[in-house]
């Protein structure tokens, strides 16, 4: 009886993560994301907090969703320019390209279909730019 209830408390420190994270830990961790909300808190802001708390290694959303999410239309780059969904080759700074990169996710568009398929990069978020 008393091996039951010790693996079910240590099942239950392990499902609560019970002593894994330090507060202060967690403190900076929320810290660190109000900051990127703030960073993408324009037009782009509502793709980056849909993007940021999904749990999905990869999303994948229709053209059409993401207008929804946003509230307007995509620029027509974004349809048929592959490079408006890559960083790299924005111009530095882009907002609709930090929706993503902020959440630590990459954009792989398909504008034959319209839809782009959002992978997570990493645990680890890119370093924010200073504005």
């Amino acid at each position: 009886m008393v091996r039951s209830w010790r693996n079910e408390y240590l099942m239950w420190k392990w499902l609560t993560g019970w002593g894994s994270i330090t507060p202060q830990r967690a403190a900076d961790d929320q810290a660190a994301i109000d900051q990127r909300t703030e960073v993408v808190s324009g037009k782009y802001g509502v793709l980056y907090r849909y993007l940021e708390y999904r749990y999905a290694e990869v999303v994948v959303l229709t053209f059409a969703e993401i207008e929804d999410l946003l509230g307007f239309a995509l620029p027509e780059l974004a349809r048929t320019y592959q490079a408006w969904w890559t960083p790299g080759t924005n111009v530095k700074g882009s907002p609709h390209a930090d929706a993503w990169t902020l959440a630590g996710r990459t954009a792989s568009p398909n504008l034959h279909s319209r839809i782009v398929i959002f992978t997570r990069t990493s645990t680890v978020r890119p370093v924010m730019r200073s504005s």
